[in-house]
């Protein structure tokens, strides 16, 4: 059947936003109001006639409120097909009355973890009798209308308004739908908290996790594509998603990924001297660090204004007036910043379609947490690359130690290295990034192609030598080879900082202690596929 009139409604809601306005609209409708607790308590102080769940059900609410919908004559009258005769004959024989409304929402389960409760609040705080009522709804959505969010009460009341107190079918149906994403959503809230903050689980057998959608994107990575940005249910950090957009076009996929990217390293420098980071296609092309944003600004775009062209910049403190106009001065999508003064607001604003998104802070980069990539037929599922290393962890491989510039600089270029693609080389110094060669078969390419990078900026900008002399050279992961590390050296580099542990060290060590080089192995690698 395609509408349904409203004749009697149960309402039983922890968020009673809107509440008593749907409750009066309802009564002046005629609607029969069922209720529990507190909700029947909010609409009676309203001044409206409402009949309790326990007048229903002819038992009253029991257990603390554990027992009081979970009764044949609530779930009778909704889950009843209403043209069965055999349906028809047992609410007759059993005096069930139909109930053609549901209004429900569940126990702050989320809020209540969020608020650092004790288990036993956590635990009560585990609805049943709602996601009862909602399934029980939904399913017989040809008969009842399920409303489980307050945002929907609008359209519900559309709906009584244009079919004369009734709703259609369609309606229903959507209804139907998003409640059954609720409970789902909050039975994924459920499970990930006794998974992992109550049983200290790092992989569960299952994995619940869901999000709910927070906008859809004019397309994917390419325009055939679709795409949309969801933000997970239950505890998760916050970022790019969480960004205040303060100008600009709507972000497209790329563009969220890719911000997402900058402020990941970005984050790296989080209360440290002023940093930038330009990122062009999820991989960082020039980050420097200075003492001011603007004349990190000015390292990192030096080192390939080439491919800042059109890229994605992220800084590491308030961003001001001087460095948004240094900033202008090139096509950029997007920048992404803690905050921005007035000035600095004032710069983009004269670039239309610039993105400008204030995070308001930085994450933190050694946070934990899981990452999950599709493949065919499967999830795959590992924690963050949060591991971290200092200067106590690294150890002298050479014969010739680093000084106390060059462990700075390979430090630096370490920190880079882990967020560029893999294969990664990253030439710097003395705070800024000399050459990036990203994401090549062999680790020989990658170096050569970071060189030739600093090789091209000493041209164009006239330096004497390209940076990379004297450079220190950061490997993301160990060099199989000694020819990687001797590009390295043919390009300039004087230090070098790779996790070691090839079957070929002693060959590549030994080619180092021969060119002079000074090396340090950190015991752990960072690759980004």
């Amino acid at each position: 059947m395609n509408e349904v009139t409203i004749r009697r409604a149960l309402l039983s809601v922890s968020d009673k936003t809107g509440l008593v306005e749907l409750g009066h609209v309802l009564s002046r409708r005629g609607v029969e109001l069922v209720s529990t607790g507190g909700t029947a308590k909010a609409l009676r102080d309203a001044g409206l006639n409402v009949k309790d769940i326990s007048e229903l059900t002819g038992f009253p609410e029991m257990m603390d409120g554990r027992v009081k919908t979970l009764h044949p004559k609530v779930h009778g009258g909704l889950l009843a097909v209403r043209d069965n005769p055999e349906h028809a004959k047992a609410m007759a024989d059993h005096a069930i009355g139909a109930i053609d409304l549901v209004v429900v929402n569940l126990y702050p389960f989320e809020a209540t973890v969020a608020k650092g409760a004790e288990r036993d609040e956590i635990i009560e705080n585990i609805d049943i009798g709602g996601p009862s009522m909602v399934r029980s709804a939904a399913k017989n959505h040809a008969f009842v209308t399920i409303v489980t969010d307050p945002a929907d009460y609008a359209g519900l009341l559309t709906e009584l308004e244009e079919n004369n107190g009734a709703t259609s079918y369609d309606f229903r149906r959507l209804m139907a739908a998003r409640a059954y994403a609720a409970t789902a959503a909050y039975d994924s809230m459920i499970s990930q908290w006794f998974a992992f903050a109550d049983q200290q689980q790092l992989f569960p057998e299952t994995l619940a996790v869901i999000g709910s959608r927070a906008e859809e994107l004019r397309y994917g990575e390419n325009p055939h594509q679709r795409a949309a940005l969801y933000v997970p249910r239950g505890p998760h950090g916050h970022g790019i998603a969480q960004a205040r957009q303060v100008q600009g076009k709507e972000l497209s996929y790329n563009n969220y990924n890719d911000a997402d990217a900058a402020l990941e390293l970005a984050a790296e420098f989080r209360g440290q001297d002023p940093a930038v980071v330009i990122v062009k296609h999820a991989n960082p092309c020039g980050v420097a660090q200075g003492s001011s944003l603007l004349e990190a600004w000015t390292g990192a775009l030096q080192c390939d204004d080439v491919s800042a062209f059109g890229g994605i910049v992220a800084v590491n403190a308030p961003l001001d007036g001087p460095t948004a106009e240094a900033i202008c001065q090139i096509f950029t999508e997007v920048v992404v910043a803690p905050d921005a003064d007035e000035a600095a607001i004032a710069a983009f604003a004269k670039k239309k379609n610039l993105r400008l998104l204030l995070t308001g802070d930085l994450p933190d980069p050694r946070r934990g947490g899981l990452m999950v990539k599709p493949i065919t037929g499967g999830l795959l599922v590992q924690t963050r690359d949060n591991g971290a290393i200092g200067r106590s962890d690294l150890q002298v491989v050479t014969k010739r130690a680093p000084t106390e510039q060059e462990l700075k600089d390979c430090l630096f270029a370490w920190t880079v290295a882990r967020h560029v693609k893999s294969n990664a080389i990253v030439y710097a110094k003395d705070g800024i990034t000399a050459g990036i060669g990203a994401g090549q078969m062999n680790r020989r390419d990658s170096s050569r192609i970071a060189a030739m990078k600093a090789a091209e900026a000493a041209e164009k900008f006239g330096w004497g030598h390209s940076r990379a002399v004297g450079s220190a050279v950061a490997s993301d992961a160990f060099f199989p080879f000694a020819d990687g590390l001797l590009a390295a050296a043919e390009a300039g580099a004087t230090a070098v900082i790779q996790p070691g542990g090839s079957i070929r060290d002693e060959e590549v060590i030994a080619a180092a202690d021969a060119a002079g080089l000074a090396m340090v192995f950190t015991g752990m690698r960072h690759f980004r596929h």
